[in-house]
């Protein structure tokens, strides 16, 4: 059960009672499950059940996988790179929270503060990089049933890819959209 959540993450998983074991329940197979919580080691709470016996048992999880860190020094503002960064294995359940554990998470980052060898990469520590800028000139495209229309404006507020900008249009009305690729606003209507 626990090696099946971590599938992806980790392939080197032990999980230790921490619990009394005379919490166990009564069968010779009970059926084990993860409780509602999202993580995924150190200590967690699973359910073992065994026909209408349900226990409730705290097993300590350790993990072993790749992370992401830091190769070279990152300045603030700087761009991660597969240049100044790297994948380190080691025991994900030591890590700080949010470790980021796919490289490809970091494409088109950017470092909120300096960041020094060695160090994990955390999601707290970088942010996408701008694909539109305020103050810039923005294409915003609306698109309708059947229709498409287009217009110039002036983005208000900085915004990655996927993310949400406003912009002010030259008749000064104010709409909201996404920013695609190409740094264009799209407008589903």
């Amino acid at each position: 059960m626990v090696s099946q959540r971590l599938a992806g993450f980790s392939d080197e998983v032990v999980v230790t009672l921490r619990s009394s074991p005379n919490l166990l329940p009564s069968c010779e197979q009970p059926a084990f499950s993860m409780t509602g919580s999202a993580k995924l080691w150190g200590n967690v709470n699973v359910v073992a059940r065994c026909a209408n016996e349900k226990r409730y048992l705290q097993v300590n999880v350790q993990a072993t996988g790749n992370y992401v860190a830091v190769a070279a020094p990152v300045a603030r503002g700087g761009k991660l790179t597969p240049a100044n960064v790297t994948l380190k294995r080691g025991r994900l359940d030591q890590l700080p929270p949010r470790t980021v554990l796919d490289i490809r998470q970091i494409q088109d980052a950017v470092s909120l503060r300096d960041l020094a060898p060695g160090q994990p990469v955390q999601l707290t520590m970088i942010r996408q990089a701008w694909r539109v800028k305020a103050g810039q000139r923005v294409q915003v495209i609306a698109n309708g049933e059947g229709f498409s229309v287009n217009a110039e404006g002036q983005a208000m507020n900085n915004a990655a890819v996927a993310q949400n900008a406003r912009v002010r249009m030259t008749s000064g009305q104010i709409v909201s959209g996404t920013v695609d690729s190409d740094g264009n606003i799209l407008i589903n209507l």
